[in-house]
């Protein structure tokens, strides 16, 4: 669903840094049971970054697992943790990845990776984002998480992307809203459309549905007979978008209630163009 090259080239780059200091030696014996033998934790740090490098995750998470292991209060604890979440996120096993980073995040606050921490949990959620025709929970724990790294961490690059992809975000929401508020007009239960056409019109104004949302008002209005209130919001939608779709399907409704839409309406238009 998202395209995930710009993530990928960053988080490597920062994870690639994680790596650096070991050395490029070759591979021990195939054999070696490693969870039986204390190892230095160089050696159990390479054969994980090798193991990742080759694509063996399950190997590469045991190895980055057995550094913490074997030694927890070391440097190298800390960049297998992120690097298990990492290679957890990279393979869709997401909620690993979220317990993984809530983990570090509860017991390294103020380490310098916390940013990144925050920033991979909000992209666990946001890979997650499914269709708007479905239950929204995961989208705004998405929302709530982008949102995190954006107040912790302003001038970060991690901010700059957190702030792009909330535009997303924002927009899934919106579009679950719409939705719900389609399905009560199509049943003629006005109101309780019109309160979730409303809701995007207030929070999500600045998203792809606010067109829309301005026309649906129209028509619930217009079908509850309410002409005055069909009559604003078809202003406002001729003063934000005199040139849409949603404007010229508002204009065709009132014809086919034989009514006028008022000088004022057309005044409020064309003064937009």
């Amino acid at each position: 669903m998202m395209n995930r090259s710009v993530f990928r080239t960053g988080t490597m780059a920062a994870l690639l840094a994680l790596a650096l200091g070991v050395s490029a030696c070759g591979s021990n014996d195939k054999d070696d049971k490693f969870a039986y033998v204390e190892r230095p934790v160089e050696q159990l740090y390479e054969e994980a970054t090798n193991a990742m490098n080759r694509k063996r995750y399950e190997e590469a998470i045991a190895y980055f697992d057995e550094v913490e292991r074997q030694h927890p209060y070391s440097s190298w604890a800390r960049r297998a943790m992120l690097m298990s979440a990492y290679i957890k996120y990279e393979t869709n096993d997401y909620q690993a990845a979220i317990d993984d980073l809530d983990r570090f995040i509860s017991i390294h606050p103020g380490n310098k990776d916390a940013p990144y921490a925050y920033y991979l949990k909000a992209m666990s959620y946001y890979e997650r984002i499914r269709d708007v025709g479905r239950d929204q929970s995961i989208t705004r724990q998405a929302l709530d998480s982008l949102q995190e790294v954006v107040r912790r961490y302003p001038e970060t690059e991690y901010a700059r992307d957190a702030r792009l992809k909330l535009d997303l975000t924002y927009d899934h929401i919106a579009g679950k809203e719409m939705d719900i508020g389609r399905w009560y007009l199509q049943r003629n239960q006005h109101v309780a459309a019109i309160n979730r056409f409303n809701k995007v019109l207030e929070q999500y104004q600045t998203t792809s549905h606010a067109p829309e949302a301005l026309h649906r008002m129209v028509e619930a209005y217009l079908e509850m007979g309410i002409v005055p209130e069909a009559r604003r919001h078809a202003a406002i939608l001729g003063y934000n978008y005199p040139g849409s779709d949603w404007y010229e399907d508002t204009y065709r409704l009132f014809q086919r209630y034989d009514l006028e839409m008022t000088d004022q309406v057309q005044r409020t238009a064309e003064a937009a163009q």
